[in-house]
C-alpha cells in the first residue's frame, strides 16, 4: 500500500511538473496596457503584478538570491527605526527638490538600473525613462537593457545616468561610455557587486531562465568582466570623461577608498538582494558608511525602499538619494510609463506627509534626530 502511494505521488508530480513546463512554453503575452494607476501603497503593485504577469518572469523580477534573507531584510531594516515627530513646527508644504552629481531632482529619487524590462512590458526601458522623467526622477539606465541607451536617453526630459557592467572586451567598453556621453548621460555607476553571479531560486524551482534581449550589444557578445579592480574603475573614468559612482559599497572601508580614489559618489547596494543571500540590508550599513565618507561624496542608497517615509529615513541615516526598482518595475507592467509616473507621485506624497511630521522644509533640513531605533 505505502509503495503505491508513493508511485502514485510520484506520478502526479510528474505529470504537475510536464503541466508547468509547458506553461512555460506557452507564457501569457507581455503587457503593454498604458494607463494611471491607483496607487495606495507600492506595495500592492507587487501583488497586482503577480496576477497579470507570466509566473517565471514575475519570479524573475521578484525574487532574491538564494533563499532570500537579504531580500527580506533589506525591507526589515526600514521597521527598525520610527519618525520622531516635530509639531508645532509651523511647516508649510516642504520643498523635496535637490540637487545630486550636478542633476537638479524634483525628489530624491532615482530609478534603479534594471535588465529585462522587455519581460514586464512592451514600451521596456522607454516606457520606464519616459515615466522617470513625468514623475520627477532621475534615469539609471541599465547595460543590460532590452531598449539601447540611444533610446532610453531620448524618452525622458529629466537627467539620467548609466549604470555599467563592464564589459570584458575593453573596446566594447570604452565604445559603450562615449555612446553614454554622447547621448546625454550626466554619470555612470559603475557596479561592482555582479561578478559572482546570482542565484535566483525562486525562479529556477520554477524552471524558468529568462532569455533577456540586450539592446546596447547590437547582436554582439562580450561577457562582464568577472574580477574588477582599481586599474578598470580608472579605466571607466578615464573612458567616459564623465563622473563615476561606486556602485556595490556594503563597508566603510570600501567607501574610503571610493572617496580617496576620486569617485564622484558611491551607491550602497546589494543588488537588491540578487547576489549572495546574508549579505547586510542596506539600511543597515549606512549609518557607518556615511560617517566615514563624512558628506565628502555623495550617498545613494538602494534596497528595499517601500514609501516615502522610507526615502526620509534613508535620508536622515546620511543618503543625499535612494534608488528604487521593483515597485517601478510593477509599475511599468500595470500601466506603463503612466504607471511609473503615478508610482513617483505616491513617493512624492509619502515623503511631503513625513517631511511636514518630522518639520523639515527642505530635503537639506532632514537631520539624523528625525529618526530613531525602535524598541524591538
Amino acid at each position: 500500500m505505502r509503495r503505491r502511494d508513493l508511485i502514485a505521488a510520484g506520478a502526479a508530480l510528474t505529470v504537475a511538473g510536464a503541466g508547468r513546463n509547458s506553461a512555460w512554453a506557452q507564457p501569457m503575452p507581455v503587457l503593454s496596457e498604458v494607463k494611471k494607476l491607483t496607487v495606495l501603497d507600492l506595495e500592492d503593485l507587487e501583488k497586482a503584478a503577480e496576477k497579470v504577469m507570466s509566473p517565471g518572469p514575475f519570479a524573475y523580477v521578484a525574487g532574491g538570491g538564494g533563499n532570500e534573507w537579504t531580500l527580506r531584510e533589506n525591507r526589515k531594516a526600514f521597521e527598525r527605526w520610527v519618525i520622531e515627530p516635530l509639531y508645532l513646527s509651523a511647516v508649510g508644504p516642504p520643498d523635496l527638490s535637490t540637487t545630486i552629481l550636478g542633476s537638479k531632482l524634483s525628489l530624491p529619487v532615482i530609478t534603479a538600473p534594471l535588465g529585462g524590462q522587455g519581460l514586464v512590458h512592451v514600451s521596456a526601458d522607454v516606457g520606464m525613462s519616459q515615466g522617470t522623467g513625468e514623475g520627477g526622477g532621475l534615469m539609471m539606465a541599465s547595460t543590460a537593457s532590452t531598449k539601447t541607451m540611444e533610446e532610453i536617453a531620448a524618452a525622458t526630459k529629466g537627467p539620467k545616468w548609466f549604470q555599467l557592467y563592464l564589459p570584458g572586451d575593453r573596446g566594447i567598453a570604452r565604445e559603450f561610455l562615449q555612446r553614454a556621453k554622447a547621448a546625454g548621460y550626466t554619470a555612470v555607476a559603475l557596479t561592482v557587486d555582479s561578478y559572482a553571479g546570482p542565484n535566483p531560486l525562486r525562479a529556477q524551482r520554477l524552471g524558468y531562465t529568462p532569455v533577456v534581449a540586450q539592446g546596447n550589444y547590437g547582436g554582439r557578445t562580450s561577457a562582464p568582466k568577472g574580477a574588477l579592480n582599481w586599474d578598470d574603475v580608472n579605466f571607466v573614468q578615464e573612458a567616459s570623461g564623465l563622473p563615476v559612482i561606486l556602485k556595490g559599497v556594503l563597508t566603510p572601508d570600501l567607501a574610503i577608498m571610493a572617496v580617496e580614489t576620486g569617485m564622484a559618489g558611491i551607491q550602497i547596494s546589494n543588488h537588491g538582494g540578487r547576489q549572495l543571500d546574508t549579505m547586510p540590508a542596506t539600511l543597515d550599513v549606512l549609518p557607518g558608511i556615511a560617517r566615514a565618507v563624512n558628506k565628502r561624496i555623495p550617498i545613494i542608497l538602494d534596497g528595499g525602499v517601500r514609501h516615502g517615509i522610507d526615502v526620509l529615513k534613508a535620508l536622515a541615516l546620511g543618503a543625499n538619494a535612494v534608488a528604487i526598482g521593483r515597485p517601478f518595475d510593477f509599475a511599468l507592467g500595470l500601466g506603463g510609463w503612466m504607471g511609473v509616473q503615478s508610482a513617483y507621485d505616491r513617493v512624492r506624497s509619502e515623503l511631503t506627509q513625513a517631511m511636514r511630521v518630522v518639520g523639515a522644509p527642505t530635503i537639506a533640513q532632514i537631520r539624523p534626530d528625525c529618526v530613531k531605533r525602535a524598541n524591538v
